[in-house]
């Protein structure tokens, strides 16, 4: 009997049953958001800090800050700074995915809202009807994702995206397995943090 889950309703212990999806929490195994990264201008501080404050002159008026809202002012100005709106990069939306298990008869189907892609990485706008949302909530469908990307290079990046909270994913599929480490967590809230995920982002985009 074939199972068909949404990609937006799948739970990281189902992705890890069918799919052998591991999760490796050791830091080397992605150092890239930890390492040397490139410094930033005081013409890209100020534009962050206009980010920053643009998100929470929104969080002033309304508390319950919708994604469309969110996605116009942080998501969309930060990947625009970063240069992921200009070639070689490629913006698609609506961008349907599924995936099948060979053995257990389970497919995942979903639709990306929102998908810039240049070879191996990924930035995913989490569907939240609120800015508070828990961005862990997103994390088992990003990377349903990411498994259902034919990955010729074997390693993808991932960006998840609420809004108010960012976390970074690699994510390697080779002979040894199907694996995934993440960042740390990274907050509006935290004065610094909007300085460390654009820094990380023009690192992963410059690979």
């Amino acid at each position: 009997m074939v199972t068909t889950l949404q990609a937006r309703n799948v739970r990281l212990s189902a992705l890890r049953r069918c799919f052998g999806l591991e999760w490796v929490r050791n830091l080397d195994f992605f150092p890239e958001w930890q390492e040397v990264l490139p410094d930033l201008s005081k013409r890209e501080r100020i534009f962050l800090d206009g980010v920053r404050e643009g998100y929470f002159s929104q969080l002033q008026g309304d508390e319950d800050v919708l994604e469309k809202v969110v996605q116009l002012t942080v998501v969309s100005p930060l990947l625009c700074g970063a240069g992921l709106y200009i070639t070689p990069f490629e913006i698609r939306a609506e961008k349907s995915i599924e995936i099948e298990t060979e053995d257990d008869g389970v497919i995942i189907k979903g639709t990306l809202d929102i998908l810039i892609i240049r070879h191996n990485v990924w930035v995913m706008v989490i569907e939240s009807k609120k800015a508070e949302y828990s961005i862990e909530a997103g994390l088992a469908q990003l990377l349903s994702y990411l498994l259902a990307h034919p990955n010729p290079d074997g390693i993808c990046y991932g960006l998840l995206a609420s809004g108010s909270d960012f976390i970074f994913i690699k994510f390697v599929r080779n002979e040894q397995g199907v694996k995934y480490g993440t960042s740390d967590q990274f907050a509006m809230r935290r004065s610094d943090d909007i300085y460390q995920v654009f820094r990380i982002l023009k690192r992963l985009t410059q690979s």
